[in-house]
């Protein structure tokens, strides 16, 4: 595990830090290291977060009308 020293943190920032870990029950480290996780986490796919917002739990079954099949676009001209 790599290890990182954060000098010249302004004080206001560390008191609010301090206070934040306390709220979640961790050490000032543990909050940092979860807050960094969070900052460089990959973004939530759009699939994924309409299946969070829309899914099984969320959303409305559908019934969709049926399509006769077509040939597609020839698009080489």
């Amino acid at each position: 595990m790599a290890n990182l020293s954060v000098r010249k943190l302004d004080e206001d920032v560390f008191s609010k830090l301090r206070l934040r870990a306390a709220t979640h029950g961790v050490s000032m480290e543990e909050e940092v290291r979860q807050i960094l996780k969070q900052a460089v986490a990959n973004p939530i796919k759009l699939g994924d977060m309409a299946l969070q917002l829309f899914g099984e739990k969320h959303g409305v079954e559908l019934e969709l009308p049926e399509h006769t099949p077509h040939e597609p676009l020839d698009l080489l001209l």
